[in-house]
């Protein structure tokens, strides 16, 4: 279905993160309709890009939780207030009619807000690619994975040697009919506990190793091998359904550098209200700097109530600055 043209929302919020799932309950809860996009085909961010399986321990009152759970959990809270979702798509153009921003997507989606609020993480990320297999992207080759379910039963290789890589062995080992972790150099950059996991596991390890061909039918996007070349130049073919290439981001604001917002290298400025250089746009977590700024998932939680209840103020005068308590009105 073609994606409408023109949508009108009290709030965009840009990024589906944590902070800004959070930032969608919030509105909601001060009472304003929410619209969140996100270049992203899901919600989570970088989170579920590159470490859902890995366990966050800097949420205030949870001991640990995988960070699938966690976005799991705030999409839950969200939906008490019904946001909408454009995923898949990238913000790329801000204007304003009648004093209010209009963000053009993408997909020449124009979103018309009362007020905007950047969530948007460390940027927008971009997969460093895997040097081989590029004509296979899309069908047998992917760099973050959306459903672990699609590989219940199938051969997955994964290439890389951070937390990604490792999270995603480990979590794909018991379900696949097997896995093939291949990593360039003989150590692993990822948590210790994680990797020792997955070597008493069922998960055949190549170190030093790269990877240097994918074959099988293309038109069909029906892989069936890859090929291993090794440091001392030996090649090791194995059998292959997909291949997971978990080699990290590159990150940058990308469209976002345009819109005219005051910048501290690849962060946004804001003041202690949250707010931008302009007009009713706001911004919140990992992309902000301020004075003291310390980057935690937990201090953007706290970042976006911040300026969700001085978006609520600037839009409705009446309002008090302190919404109250959410048990008020349980």
């Amino acid at each position: 279905m073609a994606a409408p043209r023109c949508i009108s929302t009290d709030v965009l919020i840009v990024g589906a993160g944590p902070t800004g799932l959070y930032g969608a309950y919030y509105a909601g809860f001060r009472g304003l309709s929410t619209v969140v996009a996100d270049v992203l085909p899901a919600l989570g961010g970088q989170v579920m890009a590159l470490y859902p399986e890995k366990e966050i321990r800097d949420v205030a009152a949870i001991p640990a939780i995988r960070g699938r759970d966690l976005v799991s959990a705030l999409e839950v809270q969200a939906a008490a207030f019904d946001p909408a979702y454009l995923l898949g798509r990238q913000a790329v153009r801000l204007a304003y009619s009648g004093g209010e921003p209009v963000v053009t997507l993408d997909d020449g989606t124009a979103v018309h807000a009362r007020a905007v609020v950047l969530t948007a993480g460390i940027g927008t990320p971009t997969p460093r690619p895997l040097p081989c297999g590029a004509e296979w992207a899309g069908t047998a080759l992917s760099y973050f994975v959306t459903d672990p379910a699609v590989h219940t039963g199938r051969d997955v290789v994964i290439v890389g040697g951070g937390d990604s890589a490792l999270d995603w062995a480990d979590a794909l080992a018991p379900i696949a009919r097997g896995v093939t972790l291949v990593h360039r150099r003989a150590a692993f950059r990822g948590h210790a506990a994680t990797l020792a996991r997955v070597r008493a596991g069922s998960t055949s390890i190549h170190v030093d190793t790269e990877v240097v061909g994918l074959d099988g039918d293309l038109e069909s996007g029906t892989l069936t091998k890859v090929t291993l070349r090794g440091r001392s130049g030996d090649e090791t073919v194995v059998a292959a359904d997909h291949v997971i290439a978990a080699l990290g981001f590159i990150s940058d604001l990308g469209p976002l550098r345009d819109w005219g917002l005051e910048l501290r290298g690849r962060s946004v400025a804001v003041d202690r209200s949250m707010r931008t250089n302009l007009p009713r746009v706001y911004a919140a977590g990992d992309l902000t700097d301020h004075d003291g700024k310390v980057r935690l998932m937990s201090v953007g939680f706290g970042e976006v109530a911040t300026a969700m209840n001085h978006v609520a103020v600037d839009l409705d005068p009446d309002l008090t600055l302190f919404p109250g308590h959410s048990t008020d009105g349980a």
